[in-house]
């Protein structure tokens, strides 16, 4: 066994009475729902996560077509959605 400590803390009922029903459900005790919850609850905000990287992706396209002037966004739009419902 490990080292263990006695602590009080308050939870709000409505979350302690899930907690209950889950340990019941399972078949466990209480402390070790919560002991799970918090260590999963450490383990996910400890480690540091990769920042978003957004892949560059082309497409073999001819670029803006002479027909739509840049900037008039009412017909990129209607061209983006030709077909589509939009």
């Amino acid at each position: 066994m490990g080292n263990h400590m006695k602590t009080t803390i308050d939870i709000n009922d409505a979350l302690i009475a899930r907690a209950k029903q889950l340990a019941q459900k399972r078949q466990q005790t209480l402390k070790s729902i919560l002991e799970l919850a918090l260590r999963q609850f450490l383990e996910n905000n400890e480690t540091p996560k990769t920042p978003f990287q957004l892949r560059k992706r082309t497409f073999c396209g001819q670029g803006l077509q002479p027909d739509i002037q840049a900037g008039d966004w009412a017909a990129i739009r209607e061209r983006a959605y030709e077909g589509h419902g939009g």
